[in-house]
């Protein structure tokens, strides 16, 4: 098993200390709302992850910001998923409030070292340095501490979503930075020709693989995209970390609008017996 840095697997994040014994928790995705209100409703209501979604939603980053702020503030893990390739933005959530980063599609190793580095502070990577940050409620302190602190505290999460990224799991598992492998099920059964079915033989078998690399690297995986509870502790069995994706906002207010709508129309139905002149 490779040795990690304190930035490693578990780090600073309670998070990632409860998934590495376990205990499940549960995560919120968010991308449709605005307001910092949403990470209220989240903690309210139990979650401890929230993951910001940049890559399928046209939520600018200030906003992003605000909501991740005010979950780490309440208690939350607050992960934002960025667009494919745009790097760049990272420092940016990290500087505003963010304490993960998620980065879609990944295949190579080299891809996964750029990530990391985009992350971390030097020496172990070169995001740019700043003096103070909303995580540490803007409190001045050294440099060392607040690179040090950071470093540990802020979560990288690689998402697997094609078969090279499977070829190429256990490499990218190397990376030192790297704290969690992420299956997206959604994009990686589309790039197996299997859409939509998580329980094909070809989707378990880059579940094994994945979950194998984080294994054999001393990382957790965890696993997206699978909204049946049957199927979802099924594929937890092979080996991934109990982070269950729960909810979406959109999902959230599509099914009440339409629930509501449904109610609203069996309340004013009318009745079968009743009759019109």
């Amino acid at each position: 098993m490779a040795t990690e840095p304190a930035h490693g697997p578990v780090g600073g994040s309670p998070v990632m200390a409860s998934l590495a014994v376990g205990r499940p928790v549960l995560s919120l995705g968010v991308r449709f709302s605005r307001s910092p209100d949403i990470a209220r409703m989240a903690a309210a209501a139990g979650y401890g992850v929230l993951w910001i979604d940049l890559e399928h939603s046209g939520m600018p980053i200030d906003c992003a910001c605000q909501i991740a702020a005010t979950g780490h503030d309440l208690g939350l893990a607050s992960w934002v998923r960025v667009p494919e390739r745009e790097l760049g933005v990272i420092g940016r959530l990290l500087d505003g409030g963010a304490t993960g980063i998620i980065v879609p599609k990944i295949e190579t190793v080299e891809e996964a070292r750029e990530v990391a580095r985009f992350c971390r502070f030097p020496p172990a990577g070169a995001r740019s340095q700043i003096a103070q940050l909303p995580q540490f409620g803007f409190r001045r302190m050294a440099p060392s501490e607040l690179t040090e602190r950071s470093n540990a505290a802020t979560v990288v999460q690689i998402l697997i979503e094609s078969a090279a990224g499977i070829a190429n799991a256990d490499a990218i598992a190397s990376v030192p930075g790297v704290n969690l492998l992420g299956i997206g099920m959604n994009d990686l059964t589309a790039d197996l020709g299997c859409p939509g079915d998580p329980q094909d033989p070809r989707a378990l078998e880059a579940c094994r693989t994945v979950a194998a690399a984080a294994a054999r690297h001393g990382k957790l995986a965890v696993v997206g995209g699978v909204g049946d509870a049957e199927r979802f502790a099924a594929v937890l069995a092979l080996g991934f970390a109990p982070l269950i994706f729960a909810a979406i906002d959109t999902e959230l207010l599509a099914g009440g609008l339409a629930q509501r709508a449904d109610s609203w129309r069996g309340r004013l139905a009318p009745s079968p017996d009743r009759t019109h002149p």
